[in-house]
């Protein structure tokens, strides 16, 4: 994992594979993204490439990572290049990641790539600090998996050496790039974020190592937190989804997402609230996060009672639209003062930074 294009994730990766080949290890390449870039070319000298699959798309041939062959040819290790990429339509699946799943679930061991601004939960911050909504992404629960993370770090001055250079991308798509993503100031914004997940890796690992009990059994939980959120058509939903499984996975803690209808269901909705509270409904659950919708007439009373019954420590709420449904203001304040022995986080709106 790094911080941005040209840090040197493939680099190391193959390095690690090459070390692995020397070892003997059964190791074959999925997919590799070469940008042009000679010395990270070097470096597959003597391994196996799995050849890709052509996909035919708009009158175009495209060609994507082949998981069948992969799986047919099946190595011990497979290195997978570009881990958020979104596959072109025709594929069997929509995400590279969820074709890495596949391979893990056949045995196959995977070394993959990807920069912190492709983390699910980080995507609003990411936002902010860019002025760059950033759309391949990939959930957390996902990287949570890996047996380890290794942190790829560069300077920012490095690395803006290194563009200019032209050995990250060629001179022109670079000044194009300087202009965009690569501004010294976005360059140390998202090196801080990267650090700082590298330090909450480590911490995570070492407290779940000491949670596991001696009998070998299920690791306990680390703290007694739940959080819930609730779900609704404000289009700020997503982010307040994304801030609280983010703190859940600090916490180590359950969370739920919740809609709360005085039919138990979405029918009584118009269709573009329906819509969106199902999408947000659907986006929470992709970040295996339980979701419910409840049945109750008052929005506030029917959260604060649910969470109360589910010991609920933290509850999430979306800055209230005026006259918009189901949370008005004066709604929001009425679950501060129902849930007394429970903290209220309002998501506030935040903008990124003026260019």
């Amino acid at each position: 994992m790094g911080y941005a294009a040209g840090v040197g994730k493939t680099y190391k990766m193959l390095e690690e594979a090459q070390s692995m080949k020397a070892s003997g290890v059964d190791i074959a390449i999925g997919y590799f993204e070469p940008h042009g870039r000679k010395e990270t070319i070097a470096k597959t000298e003597g391994l196996e490439f799995i050849p890709r699959k052509r996909i035919q798309y708009r009158d175009s041939i495209f060609r994507e990572m082949d998981t069948d062959a992969i799986l047919a040819r099946h190595p011990a290790v497979c290195v997978v290049d570009e881990f958020p990429h979104t596959n072109v339509p025709g594929a069997e699946r929509n995400k590279r990641w969820e074709d890495v799943e596949v391979l893990l679930a056949a045995g196959i061991d995977v070394l993959t790539t990807m920069n912190i601004q492709h983390l699910e939960s980080l995507n609003d911050q990411v936002w902010q600090i860019s002025g760059i909504r950033v759309r391949e992404t990939v959930p957390d629960w996902v990287v949570q998996r890996a047996d380890e993370v290794v942190m790829v770090d560069l300077t920012p001055g490095a690395l803006l050496n290194r563009l200019q250079r032209g050995v990250v991308y060629e001179r022109e798509k670079a000044a194009r790039a300087l202009q965009n993503f690569f501004r010294e100031q976005t360059l140390v914004a998202l090196r801080e974020l990267a650090l700082r997940q590298a330090a909450y890796e480590v911490e995570h690992r070492m407290v779940d190592e000491e949670t596991l009990p001696s009998d070998g059994g299920p690791a306990t939980p680390r703290r007694h937190h739940k959080i819930l959120v609730l779900i609704t058509a404000n289009p700020k939903t997503a982010m307040v989804i994304r801030r609280a499984k983010r703190v859940s996975d600090f916490l180590g803690a359950e969370c739920f997402a919740v809609a709360v209808q005085s039919t138990g269901d979405l029918s009584g909705l118009p269709t573009p609230d329906r819509d969106a509270v199902e999408r947000h409904l659907n986006f929470a659950r992709n970040l295996h996060i339980e979701t419910r919708i409840l049945e109750g007439d008052d929005t506030a009373s029917t959260l604060v009672d649910f969470g109360r019954r589910n010991q609920v420590t933290q509850i999430f709420l979306t800055r209230p639209r005026r006259n918009r449904w189901p949370l008005s203001r004066d709604a929001s304040q009425r679950v501060i003062d129902l849930a007394k022995d429970m903290l209220i986080v309002i998501v506030s709106d935040r903008e990124p930074v003026t260019r």
